[in-house]
């Protein structure tokens, strides 16, 4: 079984208490409109997939592949879009509202964001190199990094060769975090500790995927409002059917 993950958006770190007063430090995170706008089939794709949109954009800031596809869907355009592949058990229909409850506290979860940019920075930042000696005749070179390349043979800098430059803005994947807790009300996730990315940048979270699940609501969690709804309608048609 491999569900669908979540579009969710970074809110910024807190500090919640479990029942034995210990307290952890936890980042929330917001499930806001996240909300399925396709699918994909074997048939078509060559492959089960979920389509989910986060994040209402107006026709004009979308691209317009993005918009057609909307359209045929029948579904609004969002600003941000993500493929999760799935099996085939744990389809979800187009149009379904996503919330946090497709989580269980205290399963594990794999969360990937992009980092924040920090800019060209030198290799004791970048790759936390040491330095060179304070002293003992070293020159306004302390931060350097040294010898970088040979001298006859090959007589270049190899590939790969850790070096000042851009640092951050990378998509990164943090592995195995727990689910502190759920709040249902607000649609937000709880996630013991940091997770990449500034406030307000998008966050995919899925099942761990080095992990066992069990207990997991599949496809995902069923809202409770609907089905009243019908419910109260079919109890409502089978009054008047009885009155006539």
């Amino acid at each position: 079984m491999k569900r669908s993950g979540l579009i969710t958006t970074k809110i910024g770190m807190t500090r919640l208490y479990d029942d034995n007063g210990v307290a952890h430090g936890v980042t929330v995170l917001s499930v806001g409109d996240c909300a399925v706008i396709g699918n994909r089939s074997v048939e078509k794709h060559g492959y089960v997939a979920n389509v989910l949109g986060m994040r209402e954009a107006k026709a004009k800031h979308v691209a317009k592949p993005q918009l057609v596809a909307a359209e045929k869907a029948g579904v609004k355009p969002y600003r941000k879009v993500v493929e999760f592949r799935v099996s085939d058990d744990c389809v979800i229909p187009v149009g379904t509202q996503l919330s946090s409850g497709h989580f269980v506290a205290g399963q594990l979860v794999d969360v990937q964001a992009t980092s924040k940019g920090k800019g060209f920075q030198g290799a004791m930042k970048r790759h936390n190199f040491g330095g060179k000696e304070a002293t003992h005749g070293v020159l306004k070179a302390h931060r350097s990094i040294g010898g970088t390349g040979m001298r006859e043979w090959p007589g270049r800098v190899l590939k790969g060769k850790k070096m000042a430059g851009q640092m951050g803005n990378e998509t990164v994947t943090v592995q195995n975090l727990k689910v502190f807790g759920i709040d249902a009300a607000e649609n937000l996730i709880f996630v013991e500790g940091a997770v990449p990315g500034a406030n307000g940048t998008f966050v995919l979270v899925t099942d761990a995927i080095k992990k066992e699940h069990k207990d997991l609501p599949v496809p995902t969690m069923v809202a409770t409002a609907p089905q009243a709804e019908v419910a109260s309608e079919e109890t409502n048609t089978e009054t008047d059917a009885v009155a006539e």
